[in-house]
């Protein structure tokens, strides 16, 4: 095993075009990013030695929040811990023109908001929830400069 996990990007879905190239890039760079933090925490994200993201569709990402959480309707990501990040690109368009971002940033935010919780970070909590916003801030700032 290298140092950091080999990404993959797979686009499954073919409604909306996305720069999978790009993402890997992004991905690489955003992991590297993510493992300067907690550097004393034996996390998920520091075993892998591969991280798969998946780009799929709004109805594919509802069955699988219906199989794995139980819960109706599509959400933006799922993340497993043998380094598995769903991304519905669907739901990543509308967020994206709700909050004024491209679909290529929502889709950064995305990724990094999975490779945190690999990493050990969790938003169940206000106090998490912050914690692992200002993270993701921060990597998206310097894996988008970096």
């Amino acid at each position: 095993m290298g140092k950091w996990p080999c990404v993959t990007v797979h686009n499954l879905q073919r409604k909306i075009s996305v720069n999978v190239a790009e993402l890997e890039k992004f991905t690489g760079n955003a992991v590297q990013n993510s493992l300067q933090l907690q550097r004393r925490k034996r996390t998920d994200l520091r075993k892998l030695s591969e991280i798969f993201i998946w780009l799929i569709s709004d109805r594919r990402m509802a069955l699988l929040h219906r199989k794995f959480l139980g819960q109706s309707g599509s959400t933006d990501v799922l993340t497993f811990q043998h380094g598995e990040i769903f991304i519905s690109v669907d739901t990543a368009r509308r967020h994206a023109r709700a909050f004024g971002n491209s679909l290529i940033r929502e889709l950064k935010l995305y990724i990094v908001h999975g490779l945190l919780h690999l990493h050990g970070f969790d938003d169940q909590t206000p106090t998490e929830a912050r914690k692992m916003k200002t993270a993701q801030e921060k990597i998206l700032r310097c894996a988008l400069s970096c």
